[in-house]
């Protein structure tokens, strides 16, 4: 079997004398898609930002791509992305411009033809031309993982990316994000609230309870050791109390 691509050890993150993150411990394999999931204040995303080394962590170890983060970040970052419903893309700038940026940012050969194929694929060609400010929810949203995609990263974060948007939006964004990693072979680590996305795109899920990892596995298994018939009931059970009852546990 060949090497995780990301491995994460021991990771801690205090705040002052606030835990954040506590010990927590996985692996992401080539070609996977692993739901980080968790109430308001689990910690995912503190995971997220120390995983982009944007934070660091008090003590613990991330390795990617077989190297540490902490002494190889920018040739890490160089071979990722990253996405979110909170991360707003410069206003100003037309949708071309922005997207040409980053990709030349990435260093990406031939960042014309790139930045066209990307925009057909996520159905914003037509877009090309909007004041990215000016764009709805949905739209945003595709162009954000129009950027996220660009340099074609081996592993991408995306965080609640159908955050805010219409049923019809989020089928249609769930696809878009399956169909290209199935084709790119991409390994993405995606938190949401929404199960129902999760249940449909992830091969994996990690639970986090004030933080820390409390179960570990596909949706099937985590609703199974809940004894529960959906991953929704699962959250709502440890959003509320901190369920960690496994079925037939004494």
């Amino acid at each position: 079997m060949p090497p995780p691509l990301l491995t994460v050890q021991n990771l801690v993150k205090d705040f002052g004398e606030f835990r954040a993150v506590d010990g927590v411990s996985f692996a992401l394999e080539r070609g996977e898609i692993l739901g980080l999931l968790g109430p308001n204040g689990a910690g995912k995303t503190t995971v997220m930002n120390m995983l982009l080394g944007l934070i660091s962590a008090s003590s613990g170890r991330i390795e990617i791509f077989g190297q540490s983060l902490e002494s190889h970040r920018i040739e890490i970052l160089r071979r990722m992305n990253f996405s979110s419903a909170y991360t707003s893309l410069p206003g100003n700038l037309l949708v071309r411009q922005n997207l040409a940026v980053f990709a030349m940012l990435y260093g990406i050969r031939d960042w014309r033809s790139r930045v066209r194929e990307t925009m057909e694929r996520f159905g914003v060609a037509a877009l090309a031309d909007r004041i990215t400010g000016h764009l709805s929810a949905g739209e945003a949203t595709r162009v954000n993982l129009c950027k996220a995609f660009l340099n074609r990263p081996e592993l991408l974060l995306l965080d609640e990316p159908t955050a805010s948007l219409d049923p019809d939006v989020v089928d249609k964004v769930r696809t878009l994000i399956r169909d290209t990693q199935r084709e790119s072979g991409t390994s993405i680590i995606y938190t949401s609230h929404n199960m129902q996305d999760i249940e449909l795109v992830c091969d994996r899920v990690l639970f986090l309870h004030r933080g820390r990892v409390i179960r570990m596995g596909t949706p099937d298994e985590i609703k199974a050791s809940f004894d529960s018939a959906s991953l929704e009931d699962v959250f709502i059970r440890i959003a509320r109390g901190g369920d960690l009852q496994i079925a037939g546990d004494q």
